[in-house]
């Protein structure tokens, strides 16, 4: 690889992502809400509060709240730091930094597919398809973790086979980063592990030798030393705030019965005992959803569904690499912790999300697999000896065109309707001489908090008594019902705005009831 074919493929990942950037005018959906939210804050100079609340797992007892009880705090911090530069704290600023993270993983990706194949061609195929990445582009340039996953995770691939003896401090310190930015980075903690006993092991077999049991030991401190310079103020922030070294509620997500039951208000709803009493049949039907849900994800999002068949016959071609048995070991174990431990989340985009570290690796293989077709066939006389190049070209035209397709899809269609509604919602309440000071229920809280600087609390799973509850113990006073965002319990008072006496009904907007919340109960 030469310096102009990283120029070429820094350039090209930099002005894709930009582009896509120019259709989104907020971040769309709920997580990069809440990371860019959270950089608001901390470039702000709130530090790591947020006055809203997204759910009630912690028992979060009012706002402002500690961020970040839930979503890790390096989006958010990323975000800050392009606000800081820029000097503001709005949307083109906090999203500036993915833009040029996103620009910096097609050439991470050629590097990696260089250091395993040594072929400029392959790497240059695989840097392509990193920035033509289907559906995975429209959430590049956004504040959320995609894009330091990705260059994260290919940064640890391609550490791996070197060691040097700071090889362990590094893969700690990338460890500790990844679970910064997520909490299934601890996954990579694990893997960590399972490389340095690789390194340290001459042959395999049940016992170790002294010495490369000393090796091991020494290697795996460096590794927890790498770990905890990243991590070891978080916790301990943690542990100051809830007197434990993980933020609290996180336990309950084991007991799920349903999404939905994310949103619980008390979350001391949410027990062991409930989870035994829905019985053994509903949960496995849940998590069968689930791996149906992930099997559909692996197939299109992370295998690109047409550069899936290459993928696997590429992973096969690279089978004697340890990289790729420690890449399928990692996507195996993610599968099943998303699939079994946590089925609603990763059914709802978790998997997906923590995928995203091993997608270079994905991207590395596929042309390799591709190469691998077009020489069992030039064996059979098929093809001219440009195949090679004709075909892997097809190949990233084909993935330009489909990344294109969803980006339309995507940005122009399910996100673009999301854009300035609660602007209008909060309009119509200045309108109605309401304070914005007032607190608001509503489906998405740091969507609206960054739309109007209103503090905004969760629709709490349940009926109109719990979102009483919740609106007396946090302060609110308003209500905002979407029709694509209703429980069932509370569908009666969507269709029928005026029939309860407890909220009453200010008019629609774009679809969104508002409500003010009577405090007469």
């Amino acid at each position: 690889m030469k310096p102009r074919h990283y120029l070429a493929l820094f350039v090209i990942g930099l002005i894709v992502p930009f582009a896509i950037s120019r259709f989104q005018h907020l971040p769309g959906y709920m997580d990069a809400d809440y990371y860019f939210a959270g950089g608001v804050e901390l470039a702000k100079g709130n530090g790591f509060t947020e006055p809203y609340l997204w759910n009630y797992l912690d028992d979060p007892q009012g706002l402002p709240h500690p961020s970040h009880t839930y979503w890790m705090p390096l989006a958010s911090i990323v975000s800050a730091v392009g606000m800081w530069i820029a000097g503001q704290t709005t949307y083109a600023a906090g999203r500036l930094p993915f833009i040029l993270l996103s620009a910096c993983v097609p050439l991470l990706t050629a590097s990696l597919a260089f250091d395993i194949s040594r072929r400029a061609r392959l790497a240059m195929v695989s840097g392509f398809l990193s920035i033509f990445s289907l559906y995975y582009a429209p959430f590049m340039p956004v504040p959320d973790n995609y894009a330091i996953y990705m260059l994260l995770g290919g940064a640890f691939l391609l550490l791996v086979p070197r060691k040097q003896k700071w090889i362990p401090l590094a893969l700690g310190a990338l460890a500790g980063l990844m679970t910064l930015a997520r909490s299934d980075g601890l996954l990579w903690l694990g893997l960590a592990g399972l490389t340095i006993v690789w390194h340290s092991v001459s042959s395999p077999r049940l016992a170790l030798s002294k010495v490369e049991a000393v090796t091991v030991v020494r290697a795996g401190l460096l590794l927890l030393l790498g770990y905890l310079l990243v991590m070891g103020w978080w916790h301990y922030r943690n542990y100051s705030s809830f007197g434990s070294f993980m933020t609290p509620g996180g336990g309950r997500l084991l007991w799920l019965e349903s999404y939905n039951q994310t949103f619980s208000y008390p979350a001391e709803s949410i027990t062991r005992e409930r989870f035994l009493q829905a019985g053994w049949s509903a949960a496995l039907e849940d998590r069968l959803r689930a791996l149906n849900a992930n099997a559909g994800n692996a197939f299109a999002a992370q295998g690109g569904i047409f550069l899936f068949p290459f993928i696997l016959i590429g992973l096969w071609e690279l089978r004697k690499e340890f990289r790729t048995r420690l890449t399928v070991t990692g996507w195996l174990i993610l599968l099943v912790v998303m699939t079994v431990i946590f089925p609603f989340a990763g059914a709802r985009g978790s998997f997906f999300h923590g995928g995203a570290a091993l997608q270079p690796y994905w991207w590395v293989a596929a042309p390799v697999g591709l190469d691998r077709v077009i020489a069992a066939a030039r064996r059979r006389g098929m093809f001219a000896d440009n195949a090679y190049v004709v075909f892997q070209g097809m190949l990233v035209v084909l993935a330009a065109s489909m990344t294109l397709y969803l980006v339309n899809l995507r940005v122009l269609g399910e996100w673009a309707t999301e854009d300035g509604v609660y602007a209008s919602v909060e309009e119509k309440f200045i309108e109605n001489g309401i304070s914005p000071e007032v607190g608001v229920i509503v489906r998405n809280p740091p969507g609206y908090y960054i739309s109007s600087g209103r503090p905004a609390i969760a629709l709490p799973y349940g009926d109109e008594s719990v979102i009483q509850d919740v609106a007396e113990r946090y302060g609110a006073g308003l209500l905002v019902l979407e029709g694509s965002g209703t429980f069932d319990w509370i569908q009666e008072l969507y269709d029928n705005p005026q029939g309860n006496s407890a909220f009453i009904y200010l008019g629609e907007v774009d679809e969104a009831k508002l409500y003010i919340i009577n405090p007469e109960r």
